[in-house]
């Protein structure tokens, strides 16, 4: 592999740093009533174009819960709904000890596709948020991965040329993305693979 001088790694949050599973909220609705939580996630499906507008901030908080609340029939209060919704996230331990070690030598900036509920209400809480000098979100961006200006927005913040950066992403379309910005980028499947992968360019 070519050598290349990284000044930036940027990273993932979402099944990279905190995975997720929307079965946690499908057990807990269950539990609440049988069948809502799977009519939760059929409409989720369905709907799922609304999803993404409301990462890209194109929907107030407002308008996004109300609309989940009627998957639903409108058959629990708000706060029961946003702890179903928000509460699906656990942390990669193994992952997440890589930061500080990275944060040695490299700048890190996170680059999520995420939404205000998620944020207000999940990740926003985790300690190692804080390794992270800027959190560049599709839903303050006004774009998700893997549009251009989403990436753009990370140079603007770095200020350096594209090449510099690498990005870290489960989801091989959104590591494409970068890759097409003149980023390197890996796709991430599991912490050996990565650490690995940053071995190969000589990062870790």
């Amino acid at each position: 592999m070519e050598k290349r001088k990284y000044s930036v790694i940027v990273s993932d949050l979402g099944n990279v740093l905190i995975p997720f599973d929307y079965m946690i909220a499908f057990k807990k609705l269950e539990k609440i009533e049988t069948g809502l939580g799977q009519r939760f996630l059929d409409q989720y499906k369905e709907n799922y174009d609304f999803h993404r507008r409301f990462e890209s901030g194109l929907i107030s908080e407002d308008e996004f819960l109300t609309k989940l609340s009627g998957f639903i029939n409108d058959k629990v209060d708000r706060n029961t709904l946003i702890d179903a919704y928000s509460k699906i996230f656990k942390v990669n331990e193994d992952v997440v000890s890589l930061l500080p070690e990275l944060k040695k030598r490299y700048r890190l900036v996170l680059l999520s596709n995420t939404n205000i509920v998620h944020q207000k209400y999940a990740w926003s809480e985790y300690e190692f948020i804080n390794y992270f000098e800027k959190l560049i979100l599709s839903h303050e961006v006004g774009a998700c991965k893997p549009e251009p200006k989403i990436y753009k927005a990370v140079e603007a913040y770095t200020k350096l040329p594209p090449e510099e950066h690498i990005f870290i992403d489960d989801i091989f379309e959104y590591a494409e993305g970068a890759k097409q910005m003149g980023w390197d980028a890996i796709q991430f499947k599991n912490y050996k693979q990565l650490v690995e992968e940053l071995k190969i360019r000589d990062i870790f």
